[in-house]
């Protein structure tokens, strides 16, 4: 009888312990942007805000020969002349499970804002992020890798550079 009851209590915990978590996966977290050509341009932070999600430029990396920029010189309105770490680049993101819609992502490169979507892929760990004119047709996508929570230590992710209106 006590080793019926301690099998039974030992099956309950093991069941109870090996649940899979129930967490959403989302696009909040670090992500390495790699262009077309497979160079790391930089590490985005997105975090939610007010429902809708957020990108901001956490760290840049730059090939030789590449321009130097440290602020956003042809961005118009509050974000001209920002730094460039902490710059908001996709905003607006609505989410509707793995796909997110509605928002917009800027190139700090010519100050262009552009439509944008993406989709997370079931295992969360791929964001395809497309920047598009128009219709999504009109547009690129690129596939960023998930970066462990840890990348950058929290006193060292750089704060936005410039607030936004809510």
């Amino acid at each position: 009888m006590r080793a019926a009851l301690a099998i039974t209590v030992l099956a309950s915990s093991l069941a109870i312990g090996s649940a899979p978590a129930r967490a959403e996966r989302t696009a909040a977290g670090f992500w390495r942007q790699t262009d077309n050509e497979g160079h790391v341009g930089g590490w985005f932070y997105f975090s939610e805000v007010n429902g809708r999600y957020e990108g901001r430029l956490v760290k840049m990396f730059k090939e030789p020969g590449d321009p130097s920029f440290d602020v956003c010189a042809k961005c118009a309105g509050k974000q001209k002349n920002a730094p460039m770490l902490g710059l908001v680049i996709v905003k607006g993101m609505k989410r509707d499970g793995l796909k997110y819609e509605d928002g917009s992502i800027l190139d700090p490169r010519d100050g262009t804002l552009y439509h944008a979507q993406m989709e997370l892929s079931p295992d969360g760990q791929k964001l395809s992020v497309r920047g598009y004119l128009g219709i999504p047709l009109l547009g690129q996508t690129q596939v960023w890798s998930r970066l462990p929570d840890n990348a950058i230590a929290p006193a060292d992710i750089p704060k936005e550079s410039v607030l936004q209106n809510p």
